[in-house]
């Protein structure tokens, strides 16, 4: 018996595939249709913090990178193949593997020096501090 992948949103992405490519520049650099999955986040807002939390199983903390510019958050990264070996006596194929990337806008209170990330137990927890509040003050005007 050949082994089959079975993907229940091969649909969905070739319609989004093709969307993006009659509306080209829709979205400036990759998106997650350019992904091969994209990982269910939950953000959160604390007093002191946004955080949000990223399903990751299975992806080695190495193959992860968080990067922030221009107030955007993006996490890529990859959960690697089975070698041909590991591969060989499957029947069914379902958790998908390769390449997965998100974008996030994040508020001007976002301290992007103070970001943090760790990976535990297949959660990414992002922590991005927001920054003091500065209190207005009066100047008095000299004349």
């Amino acid at each position: 018996m050949a082994m089959m992948r079975y993907e229940p949103w091969s649909l969905l992405s070739q319609l989004t595939r093709e969307l993006d490519r009659l509306h080209p520049g829709a979205e400036s650099g990759e998106s997650a249709a350019t992904s091969d999955w994209a990982p269910a986040v939950d953000i959160r807002e604390d007093k002191d913090a946004y955080v949000l939390h990223a399903d990751i199983p299975g992806v080695d903390p190495k193959d992860i990178e968080v990067h922030m510019e221009n107030g955007v958050l993006t996490i890529r990264g990859e959960r690697r193949h089975e070698t041909k070996e590991e591969r060989e006596n499957y029947k069914r194929v379902e958790r998908v593997r390769g390449s997965f990337y998100r974008r996030f806008t994040l508020p001007d209170t976002a301290d992007a020096d103070k970001i943090s990330a760790k990976s535990v137990n297949g959660v990414l927890e992002v922590r991005i501090p927001k920054q003091e509040t500065v209190q207005p003050r009066r100047i008095s005007v000299e004349g």
